[in-house]
């Protein structure tokens, strides 16, 4: 059974850090796509970054080079890193998980099958 567990979020300034982590049990990241997905209020769940069973990682565009998707196979947990934040990057923050994910449709979240109960991020001006 797969379960994932997200933690890490809170509230933080504008131009600060945080990294959500995202515990995975159930899970073999060798077969795996990992994905964060975020969602604002008022809007619908948008892709953030993943990370491949291969290790190959993609980002939208709004968030390359501030945030970082890793992942620890010893602890079976995936990361995000997030640095620079803005205010519009305030939203609840999901895990997901899938097996077999092809690349065409890892940005799109009724690919994943495994979801987290999501943590909240909220960026102050």
């Amino acid at each position: 059974q797969v379960q994932l567990v997200e933690s890490g979020g809170g509230l933080v300034q504008d131009g600060g850090s945080l990294r959500l982590s995202c515990a995975a049990s159930g899970v073999s990241f060798s077969s795996y796509t990992m994905g964060w997905f975020r969602q604002a209020t008022g809007r619908e769940r948008e892709f953030v970054a993943t990370i491949r069973y291969n290790g190959h990682t993609y980002y939208r565009d709004s968030v390359k080079g501030r945030f970082t998707i890793s992942r620890d196979r010893a602890r079976s947990t995936v990361y995000l890193q997030m640095n620079s934040l803005k205010p519009e990057d305030t939203a609840v923050y999901y895990c997901a998980a899938d097996r077999g994910a092809i690349l065409s449709t890892i940005r799109d979240p009724n690919t994943y099958d495994y979801w987290g109960q999501g943590t909240q991020v909220t960026v102050s001006i």
